[in-house]
């Protein structure tokens, strides 16, 4: 099990390894082929895969020529220009809402790429290495506004022998649409009723109390110059900026950090049919050893494209992109790569990407 000794290298605990158990997966012979027609593709949207995208753009281009440019603007952006029809493919780290997959007539379909983790990062220059473990409904409580200094009862109880100082938490938030924030308070909604009621699940929400930063780096900055900080970024983020972030007690009542087992095992519990849509949430998973705020990050594409080369070109490029060739490259680059049953699944859905009026392939 994975506790508060646990470290986390640098590039390491932005979750690379090898993805559970599960089907095999039938995309093994998904490789490119060599340079083909010239063909351009626009996209946009999240911003915590922008790293690993723009490397499977580039070894994509370089193999077939085909230029796929992409905005990392956020994911309630993305959302936003794949609705308006302004790009080939949007990006999300949360899922569409059932309101806006109506939007566009059902003409959509979620596309896991990798995985990805939020953390609690904080401020605390007195603790040295010793790391602050914390709980959802006490997160949920913070964010309320309810619990307001470092050496509060609740935060002693869960951290034994740790000299919490007597700060206020100055609470950190994003004051922009984000798939972050929807990864962060679909967790807190699982957890606390509270949460649930009052403040809900959603890219942007009404916030109850703190400070706003704009993307995962404005969050990052208001932390790392105001002590007694408090504030739920990627992981990247955290790490690469060398601060300290949270363990969270699980379903199970361990503390777990963020780890490449510990979110595997919060994507083997995700329950998905043969009819899935992908839209599932892996937060709060209750696997013994998963990380409680674990989440899946997606493309959106046309399930129906207007454009025919467009449609067969987005369709080969996401058969490479679940290749072993794709996935070893988001491991490379310390991303998780998907679940073989979660790849497996994505190859059977790929025959619904088509142009429109072409049949569905047998």
């Amino acid at each position: 099990m994975w506790s508060h000794r646990l470290a986390v290298p640098l590039m390491h605990a932005l979750l690379a390894g090898c993805a559970p158990a599960g089907d095999a997966a039938p995309a093994a012979d998904a490789a490119i082929d060599g340079p083909g027609p010239r063909q351009r593709l626009t996209g946009a949207g999240a911003t915590f895969p922008f790293p690993i995208y723009s490397k499977w753009f580039d070894t994509y281009s370089r193999a077939t020529g085909i230029q796929i440019n992409y905005q990392s603007i956020g994911s309630g952006a993305g959302i936003r220009q794949f609705t308006q029809g302004t790009v080939d493919f949007g990006a999300t780290d949360g899922p569409m809402r059932d309101s806006q997959v109506e939007a566009v007539s059902g003409n959509v379909l979620h596309i896991p790429t990798v995985l990805g983790a939020v953390v609690l990062t904080y401020n605390l220059p007195t603790l040295g290495d010793q790391r602050v473990t914390l709980d959802g409904p006490l997160i949920a409580d913070i964010y309320m506004g309810k619990v307001t200094r470092w050496n509060d009862a609740r935060i002693a109880t869960l951290n034994p022998g740790v000299a919490l100082p007597a700060l206020d938490i100055v609470v950190i938030h994003r004051s922009d649409g984000s798939g972050t924030t929807y990864v962060f308070t679909d967790y807190l909604s699982k957890v606390s009723d509270e949460w649930q009621e009052r403040v809900g699940v959603a890219t942007s929400v009404r916030w109850l109390t703190g400070l706003g930063g704009k993307g995962n780096e404005g969050v990052t900055a208001q932390v790392k110059l105001l002590e007694g900080g408090l504030g739920y970024v990627e992981l990247v983020y955290a790490v690469s900026n060398r601060l300290s972030f949270a363990p969270i007690r699980n379903a199970a009542g361990l503390s777990v950090l963020p780890t490449l087992e510990s979110v595997s095992q919060a994507a083997a519990s995700a329950d998905l049919p043969q009819d899935t849509d992908f839209r599932v949430s892996i937060t709060d998973a209750q696997g013994a050893e998963a990380y409680p705020i674990s989440s899946f990050t997606w493309l959106l594409v046309y399930t129906d494209n207007p454009d025919p080369a467009k449609a067969r070109t987005v369709r080969d490029f996401l058969r490479w992109m679940i290749s072993p060739e794709a996935q070893a490259e988001a491991q490379a680059m310390q991303y998780a790569p998907l679940p073989d049953r979660v790849i497996g699944l994505i190859d059977a859905r790929l025959s619904m990407l088509r142009a429109a009026g072409e049949a569905i392939p047998e």
